[in-house]
C-alpha cells in the first residue's frame, strides 16, 4: 500500500532513484530546503511499504489577487512505479492543497517535447494556457507549455482562457 506523507529533510538522502529520469528537473539541496521551509503543505512524497520513495510533488502558493494560485514546481515518479496512477494521485493532492489556500488555479510548466506528460495533464483537466519560449535551458533551449486548471474559486474560469501569443520567461508573472 502506498503512503502519501509530507516530504522531510531525510528524504533528500533517498530520492535519487526518482530523480534519475532525463525529463526530471533536479535542483540543488538548498532549493529543496527552501520549498520545505516555505511551502511544506505543498511538498508530498509517495512511499512504498518498504520505505522506498515512489515519487514526489513539490509546489507552492503564489501570486496576488486573481493571480493567486498553486504552482507545481516538480512532479516525478520513479520509473518502477509509472503508469499506476501515482502522478495523478500526487496532482490531486496538490490541487486539494491549493483549494484549501483558496487559489484561483493550479499551473505548471512542461517541456513541449514531453508528450506523455502533456497528455496526462490534459486527462487531468489541464489546458495549455500559453507557450513560454526557451524556458528550459539546453542545447538547444526548449519551449515550455504553461498548463493550467481552474480551482473552484475561479467560478467564471477566467484563469484558463488561453493566450494567443507566446511569451518569454521574463514575462511570466
Amino acid at each position: 500500500m502506498t503512503t502519501l506523507r509530507p516530504f522531510t529533510c531525510m528524504d533528500l538522502l533517498k530520492f535519487n532513484n526518482v530523480n534519475l529520469d532525463p525529463l526530471t528537473e533536479t535542483f540543488g539541496l538548498a532549493f529543496y530546503m527552501q520549498y520545505l521551509a516555505h511551502w511544506p503543505e505543498h511538498f508530498q512524497v509517495a512511499e512504498s511499504p518498504s520505505g522506498e520513495i515512489m515519487g514526489y510533488i513539490m509546489g507552492k502558493a503564489e501570486g496576488l489577487g486573481e493571480n493567486w494560485h498553486g504552482h507545481v514546481t516538480a512532479l516525478t515518479v520513479s520509473p518502477d512505479y509509472r503508469r499506476l496512477g501515482m502522478a495523478a494521485t500526487l496532482m490531486s493532492w496538490l490541487e486539494e492543497a491549493s483549494e484549501k489556500k483558496q487559489a484561483y488555479f493550479v499551473d505548471l510548466f512542461v517541456r513541449v517535447s514531453n508528450k506523455v506528460a502533456i497528455q496526462m495533464y490534459k486527462q487531468l483537466g489541464y489546458i495549455i494556457y500559453r507557450t513560454v519560449l526557451e524556458y528550459y535551458s539546453g542545447d538547444p533551449d526548449e519551449d515550455a507549455y504553461d498548463m493550467r486548471k481552474a480551482c473552484s474559486r475561479d467560478v467564471n474560469k477566467q484563469s484558463v482562457i488561453p493566450l494567443t501569443h507566446p511569451v518569454r520567461p521574463e514575462d511570466v508573472d
